[in-house]
C-alpha cells in the first residue's frame, strides 16, 4: 500500500471555514502544493521550511494516530495541505477506512486537479485561488472536476473563494456565475498570518467589509458570507 506524506495530525479542534463550519473535528494536513499562493496561511506544507518534519505514512497508520490522540471523541476528519488531491490511491485507501468506521471525510482543493476517490467525500470543497493569489485558475479543469461531480448520489461539494479585494470579488462573481448550481462561500483573507495576539477586531473589519459588498449585489444573492472562525477564537496559532 503506497504512503502519505503527511506534515500534521491534530485535534479534536472545530472547523473554522467552508460548508462544515462549526464541526469538531480532526485534522490531517498533507505535504506537497502545486500552487504557490501569495498570501498561503500553510506555505510550510510546500516551502521546504518543514520538510524534516514530513512522515511517509501509510493509511492504517494515520488511522491509528487519529484514535490515539481522540478516541471515540470524533467522528469527522478533515483532510487538508499543501493540495490533497496530489494524492491518488492513498488517499481514496485512508477515506475508506474513515467510512468503515463511520467517519466522515472533509476536504479542501483548489481545483487544479482531478481524483476519483472526490467521490466518496461526505464534503468537499473546490476552492479556486483568487487574483490576489498570483495563481492563475485553469477553468477548463475546473468545468471538467465540477461536471463529473453532477453525479447524484455522491458526497456533496460546494465552492469557496478567498476574497482580499474588490478585484477577489469580481473574480468570486465569475466563479459564482459560471456555476450557479453549486453553493459558493466567501471568506474574506487574513491580510496578515504571522501577527501575533488577538487578529479578531482586524478580521471582523473585514468580515463586515466583505458583507457589504455582498448586501449591495443583486448577483450575488445566494452566496454565503462566512467568518474564518477558527482564527476569530485561535487568531494566527499552528495547530488550532
Amino acid at each position: 500500500m503506497s504512503k502519505i506524506p503527511v506534515i500534521e495530525i491534530f485535534g479534536p479542534t472545530i472547523q473554522g471555514e467552508g460548508a462544515v463550519i462549526g464541526v469538531k473535528t480532526m485534522f490531517v494536513r498533507t505535504y506537497g502544493c502545486d500552487y504557490r499562493c501569495s498570501w498561503c496561511d500553510s506555505a510550510f506544507t510546500w516551502d521546504g521550511s518543514a520538510k524534516d518534519i514530513v512522515r511517509m505514512l501509510e493509511p492504517e497508520e494515520i488511522m491509528d494516530e487519529l484514535l490515539a490522540l481522540a478516541g471515540s471523541n470524533f467522528d469527522s476528519v478533515t483532510i487538508s495541505g499543501g493540495n490533497p488531491a496530489l494524492l491518488g490511491d492513498s488517499m481514496g485507501q485512508f477515506v475508506d477506512l474513515l467510512h468503515e468506521r463511520g467517519i466522515q471525510a472533509a476536504i479542501e482543493t483548489q481545483g487544479s486537479r482531478w481524483q476519483d476517490w472526490f467521490y466518496e467525500i461526505d464534503a468537499l470543497t473546490i476552492s479556486p485561488k483568487p487574483p490576489s493569489s498570483g495563481m492563475k485558475t485553469d477553468w477548463a479543469m475546473l468545468d471538467s472536476i465540477l461536471e463529473k461531480l453532477k453525479v447524484p448520489g455522491k458526497g456533496t461539494h460546494s465552492l469557496k473563494v478567498v476574497v482580499f479585494n474588490e478585484e477577489d470579488y469580481v473574480y468570486a462573481k465569475t466563479v459564482h456565475q459560471r456555476y450557479p448550481e453549486v453553493q459558493l462561500y466567501l471568506q474574506p483573507g487574513n491580510d496578515d498570518v504571522t501577527e501575533p495576539g488577538d487578529i479578531s477586531a482586524r478580521l471582523l473589519g473585514r468580515l463586515e467589509w466583505l458583507f457589504n459588498l455582498v448586501i449591495a449585489d443583486p448577483a450575488m444573492n445566494r452566496v454565503r458570507v462566512l467568518p474564518q472562525l477558527h482564527a476569530l477564537i485561535w487568531h494566527n496559532k499552528r495547530g488550532k
